[in-house]
């Protein structure tokens, strides 16, 4: 789809000399790739990847049913909190647990972000701390959920506002935070769900419009990687073949010896200093246009990434190609996860656009990353006319897709329609999470009135196996992780910063029970979620065992001219705090990639005259451990800058570090080199 061109990257303050001049000729990358690397590629520059374009506005509106309004979720809005110390997480080995408290109570009304508390109820005794990010609230502290009151199970009640971020509050009958649990969480006692949607098959049109978000981060399925966010447990395989707690990886870490990190399976290399192993030039377009080229996967033997109307798969270590699958038109979608042999899917238009139209995403084609092969291409019809899609995604052995008109699904391996939308429909899917479970977001209602229906269903059939309504008026919500299931939504549109989150809800899958709601103010963390057309679509954010790790927002560091974040972790059972927190240093930005094991992969963009870092959290102690450091030329330096974590495609497995473009653009007019992709590896 033509797309309008994004605002120019950050650029290097002009007239400051540099630490380290560039080796070689003008714009020369310091590390030359292979003599086998594709021979288009040329000297590093400085790309900037444009923005995700906006979705286009759909037709007509469902005729809305019978609503039943249902009270909102709970709140428990813990932000990072400056006056405590960071604390190791609750049940590591050594820590000891605190007490259980007892029941919380109303929270204060505070100053803003980053001003200190007022003073506090009596609590138990605690060590000596100091001020930081991340250290659990206490009851009664700004940020802590109202003491709930007593309401018998399915009754309503009023709906009320808490002071803060503009959230409801705690709301009776609503799950209540628990004492602070061991690690991972204390297991819950499940409720009788009733599911109320109206079956698989879907529906009507609604109108769509607000602007998308863009934002990718990296996800680990069955040996495949993709470029993602948080990371299903069910959707990640250990050396032993088991499917893990959120990350544990194949194959060994790319050639660069060393240990493994504690809690994880990726290698620490004996010298983390990275060269660049290849660049992929970005293909050429027209004047003044832009193509899409979303898609990236990596396998034990091949990176995968989308071109122009075509996927190509390159060698790992020295980017050659190893093998091309065409397309009648440039991709739209692609799923971020996999089958565990390997096997995806892309939406794409059936033919090349003209300049300032499109040809509608109506294809939908499975992939075989391995073999590199397609391995069937199909449509759906609304009447006579083609079904457009705006999202696709496997779960288990399908192929789910979400569209204005409904959802479909396809067998990946043989192809087979397993649902589609109908006529009579009067509520539709827009969109799935995928993974080894398959999570459906079907909505309800007009535009203002909508109800969400976060569905579990069964991948081959559709059946809905639980279910949890949202409160009635919020309009769009992404799914963060199908296993635990997290859910973020922007609750009246209360964030106000674009990033499509104010909060996120743990839900128990079996059941459909809400466990816990997160508050998460825009203004305070950096997490980005799209939820308008591409339900899996989040960056900055990591799903570990009963976790939930986001970064916060950057904010003044202790030296001139500094700034710096965090990662904290919340419990996705409590909804509490840690006391987790992993400080970016100044000058640098933490952006969790996804799990490893029980660690949290992150990257780390770096001051000025500096490379980007990608490093280990260890998910007990929090210590940092540098997995890689790039090179620190200038050349290099400004192509890495070109792949921002929220705007661009980055993979880490296997020791070596992939950032790729979601968009080839004319570049014609800035004279900087663009690339599609640029790959880092350290040792030899």
């Amino acid at each position: 789809m033509t797309q309008p061109p994004p605002p120019p990257p950050n650029q290097p303050p002009q007239g400051t000399p540099e630490d380290q001049p560039p080796q070689g000729t003008s714009g020369a990358p310091q590390d030359t790739p292979p003599q086998d690397a594709p021979p288009a590629q040329g000297a590093f520059g400085a790309p900037g990847e444009p923005q995700d374009a906006p979705p286009q506005p759909g037709s007509g509106a469902p005729t809305p049913p019978p609503a039943t309004p249902r009270t909102p979720p709970p709140a428990t809005p813990p932000g990072p909190q400056l006056d405590k110390a960071p604390q190791a997480g609750y049940g590591y080995p050594g820590q000891p647990t605190p007490p259980p408290v007892g029941p919380p109570q109303p929270p204060q009304q505070a100053p803003g972000y980053g001003y200190p508390q007022a003073a506090q109820p009596a609590q138990p005794p605690q060590p000596p701390t100091g001020p930081g990010y991340g250290y659990p609230g206490q009851p009664g502290a700004y940020g802590q959920p109202a003491a709930p009151a007593t309401v018998p199970y399915g009754q309503q009640a009023p709906y009320g506002q808490q002071p803060g971020y503009g959230y409801p509050g705690q709301q009776p009958g609503y799950p209540t935070p628990q004492p602070y649990p061991g690690y991972p969480g204390q297991p819950t006692v499940p409720m009788p769900s009733q599911p109320t949607g109206a079956g698989r098959k879907i529906n009507s049109q609604v109108a769509i419009i607000v602007a998308a978000v863009v934002a990718i981060a990296l996800i680990i399925g069955g040996g495949v990687w993709y470029a993602n966010s948080g990371d299903d447990k069910s959707n990640t395989a250990s050396t032993g073949g088991t499917t893990g707690g959120g990350g544990d990886e194949k194959g060994d870490s790319g050639g660069t010896g060393g240990t493994t990190a504690s809690g994880g399976t990726e290698k620490v290399p004996g010298d983390p200093a990275a060269k660049v192993l290849f660049q992929i030039p970005a293909p050429a377009v027209a004047k003044d246009d832009s193509v899409d080229v979303t898609g990236s996967w990596l396998t034990e033997k091949a990176y995968v990434k989308s071109g122009i109307a075509e996927i190509v798969g390159y060698d790992p270590a020295k980017g050659t190609k190893l093998w091309t699958i065409k397309l009648p038109g440039p991709v739209c979608a692609a799923s971020r996860k996999t089958t565990a042999d390997g096997k995806t899917a892309v939406v794409f238009q059936p033919k090349m656009p003209t300049k300032d139209s499109t040809a509608g995403c109506s294809e939908v084609a499975a992939i075989d990353l391995v073999a590199g092969k397609q391995l069937w291409r199909k449509t759906v019809t609304s009447g006579d006319y083609p079904i457009t899609f705006d999202n696709v995604t496997v779960g288990g052995n399908t192929v789910a897709l979400g569209a204005t008109e409904g959802g479909s699904a396809f067998d990946i391996t043989t192809g087979k329609l397993l649902w589609s939308p109908k006529a009579a429909d009067t509520c539709y899917d827009s969109g799935y999470g995928g993974g080894t479970k398959l999570v459906a977001v079907r909505k309800c209602g007009t535009y203002d009135e909508r109800e969400l229906h976060i569905q579990t269903i069964d991948p081959a059939s559709g059946k809905v196996l639980s279910e949890y309504k949202m409160a009635t008026g919020i309009e769009y919500a992404s799914i963060v992780s199908t296993d635990p299931l997290v859910v973020a939504a922007d609750v009246g549109e209360s964030a106000q910063d674009g990033s499509g989150i104010s909060d996120f809800f743990s839900i128990d899958n079996k059941t459909g029970k809400l466990l816990t709601k997160i508050s998460a103010p825009g203004e305070q963390f950096a997490a980005r979620c799209d939820g308008i057309t591409e339900m899996e679509k989040c960056a900055g954010i990591a799903i570990g065992p009963n976790r939930l790790y986001l970064p916060t927002e950057e904010h003044d560091g202790t030296g001139e001219y500094k700034e710096t974040n965090e990662i904290v972790a919340f419990d996705l059972t409590t909804g509490r705090q840690t006391g987790q927190r992993a400080d970016a240093g100044d000058g640098y930005t933490l952006i969790p990639l996804r799990m490893d094991g029980t660690n949290v992969i992150a990257y780390k963009s770096a001051p000025y005259r500096e490379g980007g870092q990608v490093v280990s959290i260890d998910g007990g102690t929090f210590k940092q451990t540098k997995l890689l450091q790039n090179p620190s030329t200038e050349s290099v330096r400004d192509a890495e800058s070109g792949m921002s974590p929220e705007s661009s495609e980055l993979i880490y497995a296997q020791g070596r570090l992939y950032m790729a473009a979601v968009y080839a653009h004319d570049s014609s007019g800035s004279g900087d080199k663009e690339y599609l992709a640029l790959a880092f590896g350290a040792g030899d």
